[in-house]
């Protein structure tokens, strides 16, 4: 009696004993299989990342627009800049032995004709001695009135026999040396008077007064150089310095459109003149173009000029595919391995088609046309060609 009840309560507790024990074994199978997926997550998460950088993505070359330019006809065009000149300038100076200044008739602007007085100098001994000269010559004249009278009466009294043969010859060389006296004071006196007019400065042709460096009072003479400037009937021209490839394409009568600097006006003028010459050591050489008179073109100014000659066959891009540096224009192409080039050019100037490539480019090229800036020689792109027509 006493026995059975403590079994009761042994077997009880350990049953219970048992199914707390397999409720453990099921929650640590549960965290085991809990752990393992996660680990087998992690695994594959790795493979794939690994998998990755074995195999990194390629990204595409950018798309850029290109243009191929042909070559087309455009009317060949070369800008300088040069200096202003008289066409013909005519110095002006003291021709005579000089002296004091009397007076000065002209001013710098002024217009003058041949042989216009611009100053004079003073003449008053110069006067005196042709006043003297002048009474030579008719004292010498009187001499010879009086040998040739008596020449007269000798020549009727050699044949009575009154006078003699030698009597008559020298009375005749007389007469000769009396005449002979006027003719030098005759030559005295057109000297002096020449002289007289040599004080007198004259324009040496017609033209415009770019000059005056003489004021009355001052004293003048050889030495003083030049006195007035003219330019002869006003012509004005251009001397501009080109390259001496630049002046192999000209010609004589090219057309020449000039812009004063600080003006927005431009004068038509053509080439009159181009240097025979080459110099050595700038390798350039001069044309001359020929203005009219114009106010706005005054000499030692400088201006622009625009010189169309003829017409060439040469490449046309929009100025969006033309780029600068330092270094000057350029381009970039691409090349058959689609790599971006740079190419140097010289461009003309812009006209309504485009602007004109007048070296660097021969016309098939692949011209990339606005991305020029974002692209560095040598990157890799992939070429568009561009539509012409829009």
């Amino acid at each position: 009696m006493n026995i059975e009840p403590g079994f009761s309560r042994t077997s009880a507790g350990s049953e219970a004993a048992i199914d707390a024990h397999d409720q453990n074994l099921r929650v640590r199978r549960i965290f085991i299989g809990a752990a393992a997926a996660l680990a087998l997550i992690i695994l594959v998460i790795v493979g794939l990342h690994f998998l990755r950088q074995e195999k990194p993505t390629v990204a595409a070359p950018p798309s850029v627009s290109v243009i191929v330019p042909g070559r087309q006809p455009v009317t060949r065009t070369i800008s300088v800049t040069g200096t202003l000149a008289a066409r013909r300038e005519m110095p002006v100076g003291v021709a005579g032995e000089g002296g004091m200044i009397a007076r000065v008739f002209v001013e710098p602007g002024d217009w003058v004709k041949a042989g216009q007085t611009l100053a004079v100098i003073d003449a008053a001994v110069q006067a005196q001695q042709a006043a003297q000269l002048e009474a030579q010559i008719n004292a010498a004249r009187a001499d010879a009135a009086l040998a040739e009278s008596e020449l007269s009466r000798a020549l009727s009294l050699v044949g009575r026999g009154f006078i003699s043969q030698a009597d008559v010859e020298r009375k005749r060389a007389a007469r000769d040396s009396a005449i002979a006296r006027v003719a030098v004071a005759r030559a005295q006196l057109g000297e002096t008077r020449a002289r007289i007019g040599r004080l007198a400065i004259r324009a040496p042709a017609a033209g415009l007064v770019l000059t005056r460096s003489v004021e009355p009072g001052q004293v003048v003479g050889a030495g003083n150089g030049v006195l007035f400037r003219l330019a002869r009937d006003g012509d004005m021209e251009l001397k501009a310095r080109l390259s001496e490839a630049d002046l192999a394409l000209l010609s004589v009568g090219d057309p020449v459109d000039v812009t004063p600097i600080g003006s927005t006006r431009s004068f038509a003028g053509k080439i009159w003149q181009l240097s025979p010459v080459i110099d050595p050591a700038s390798r350039q050489g001069e044309a001359r173009v020929q203005l009219g008179y114009e106010k706005a073109l005054r000499p030692g100014g400088f201006a622009a000029a625009t010189i169309k000659s003829g017409t060439a066959m040469v490449p046309l891009l929009p100025e969006s595919a033309v780029q600068s540096d330092a270094k000057g224009n350029y381009v970039l192409i691409v090349g058959p391995d689609n790599k971006a080039v740079r190419r140097d050019i010289k461009v003309g100037s812009v006209n309504d088609s485009g602007l004109p490539i007048l070296s660097g480019l021969i016309g098939d090229e692949q011209v990339v046309l606005s991305a020029g800036a974002f692209l560095s020689p040598g990157d890799t792109v992939t070429p568009v060609r561009a539509d012409r027509s829009k």
